[in-house]
């Protein structure tokens, strides 16, 4: 059964993100096929998504390998998220459905009960799963797969640091679920805006050094696995 190339995509995307694949590292055909058991017709489809989205590069003379943004255009992926996701939102309270409701309320409920109950790494999670559906709430398709793709690459980017208190931080959340439940779309894209603000001041760069502030070279050492 042919593996589909967006399944290889999102498997690799992943591997990146994860720091599995170094920045500057080498993707071959070869080594990535024998890696997710696929053939190369996927991964070189694959391949060229990833391109497209800004996680691989392809260099003369050594192919495909990891890109290695810098410090700029990290912090341009922030300020962009900044922007889109208050019109996420705004749209939100315009075009939500019940169903996104009940999943949002859901997923604030459980924020505030592991914020109380100090669970960190449960609210990543959730956190996370939040914003991917309140972006699933604008009803846009393509604002939808922006925001998708900028999540991923700021967390190939950067750590977050835990918020002081994360209750408030739930608290806002829960603050912009009520104003996309009564449609006011200025609040809640005033609200995100906020949020979005402050939740930017706790994103730290990842290994700094291997964060470029100039185009150069790229180290094209092999795939680590």
């Amino acid at each position: 059964m042919r593996i589909p190339a967006h399944s290889v995509c999102t498997a690799i995307r992943d591997d990146i993100v994860a720091g599995v694949f170094e920045r500057g590292s080498r993707l071959t055909e070869e080594q990535l096929a024998r890696r997710y058991g696929v053939s190369r017709v996927p991964v070189r489809e694959a391949l060229r998504t990833l391109e497209s989205e800004g996680f691989v590069t392809t260099r003369r003379h050594a192919g495909a390998c990891v890109a290695e943004p810098t410090e700029q255009e990290a912090a341009d992926l922030l300020e962009v998220r900044m922007l889109l996701e208050p019109l996420g939102a705004a749209r939100a309270a315009q075009r939500r459905t019940e169903a996104h409701l009940k999943v949002l309320r859901g997923l604030v409920r459980l924020g505030q009960e592991r914020a109380r109950r100090g669970q960190g790494e449960d609210l990543r999670s959730l956190g996370g799963w939040f914003h991917e559906t309140l972006a699933q709430a604008s009803g846009s398709p393509g604002l939808i797969a922006l925001l998708t793709q900028l999540r991923h690459k700021i967390a190939w980017m950067y750590a977050v640091e835990q918020p002081a208190v994360p209750v408030d931080s739930w608290a806002e959340h829960g603050a912009i679920v009520d104003a996309v439940a009564r449609g006011d779309v200025e609040r809640a894209r005033a609200l995100t805006a906020v949020h979005a603000e402050r939740a930017a001041s706790a994103h730290r760069l990842r290994r700094p050094e291997r964060v470029r502030t100039s185009q150069h070279a790229v180290n094209t050492t092999s795939v680590r696995h």
